[in-house]
């Protein structure tokens, strides 16, 4: 039995469309929009959130500004970098300076774990491109804060992530990202050294121009005073 041509059209440019997915990521994305289904069901009584969100059509959730909240922390850095889930430290990561506690997700998040890569950090960047090692298309470090030359996709796909976080019922926000205060202070002690520095030497330069202007005219004062004798 012949196979119609339309049929063998389609199988073929499914195989072809199919072998350029990364199931990976593909999956990744597929639990987490089931996930954000749940929660906005659950969250706002809607039964259908599942269709718009799994389509890629959804509304986005605004995200509760949480500063003022007695219970928000301010995190550094170094202090979320000891969060990695050893020597029994929960798991928490940091998604556009927000961090959350993600130990529930233990079989995600810990060593060995899929998502382990984003403990300890802020890889914002990795939850918009999915590239979780070296560097990007862009050449950027895949697990840098940085939103730096992400498209428009890219960056909803962050906040996509961003909303599993904000909205899942096992995980909870801890706080904020901040700099570290000292470390900042010891960077703008550098930075007032370096422009005063910059501004001596800018001054030394315009004095020795003024000197050799200076010469110059005496010189030529004493060239013309030679031509008159």
């Amino acid at each position: 039995m012949a196979i119609p041509l339309w049929l063998a059209t389609t199988i073929g440019v499914t195989g072809v469309l199919l072998s350029k997915v990364d199931y990976n990521i593909f999956f990744m994305k597929f639990f987490r929009n089931l996930s954000r289904s749940k929660a906005r069901a659950r969250l706002y009584n809607n039964k259908y959130a599942m269709i718009p969100v799994m389509l890629g059509i959804e509304e986005p959730i605004k995200i509760k500004d949480d500063i003022d909240a007695e219970n928000a922390m301010h995190i550094t850095r170094e202090q979320l970098e000891e969060m990695d889930g050893f020597e029994g430290t929960p798991l928490y990561l940091s998604i556009k300076g927000r961090v959350y506690d993600v130990s529930a997700g233990g079989k995600f998040y810990a060593e060995g774990g899929e998502y382990h890569d984003w403990v300890g950090k802020d890889a914002s960047r990795s939850f918009g491109t999915g590239c979780r090692g070296g560097v990007d298309r862009t050449g950027m470090d895949c697990l840098s804060e940085s939103l730096e030359g992400l498209t428009d996709n890219e960056v909803k796909e962050i906040d996509r992530w961003l909303e599993l976080y904000e909205t899942h019922d096992k995980y909870t926000f801890v706080g904020y990202l901040v700099d570290d205060p000292v470390e900042r202070i010891v960077e703008r002690v550098h930075e007032e050294n370096e422009a005063a520095e910059a501004a001596a030497a800018a001054a030394e330069a315009e004095a020795e121009d003024l000197d050799d202007d200076d010469d110059e005219e005496e010189e030529t004062e004493q060239q013309q005073e030679e031509v008159a004798a």
